[in-house]
């Protein structure tokens, strides 16, 4: 039984690996979208530095949990 929790612990964290990796990449595509539309590149930089924050804090919640 424990194996099992295990073995589903580890593929729910690859799950939400992917998804966080997912959400970065839209985000790239959604910066360059915007750059295209006229924002600057320091805006656009800071617009992903706040879109990033809550992916990252994510990502160290899930290694936290791994410990």
């Amino acid at each position: 039984m424990k194996k099992l929790q295990s073995d589903r612990s580890l593929y729910n964290r690859k799950i939400i690996s992917l998804l966080l990796v997912l959400k970065i990449l839209l985000i790239g595509i959604k910066a360059e979208n915007r750059i295209q539309q006229g924002d600057t590149p320091i805006e656009v930089l800071i617009w992903m530095i706040n879109q990033c924050i809550p992916v990252l804090q994510k990502a160290g919640n899930l290694e936290d949990k791994k410990k």
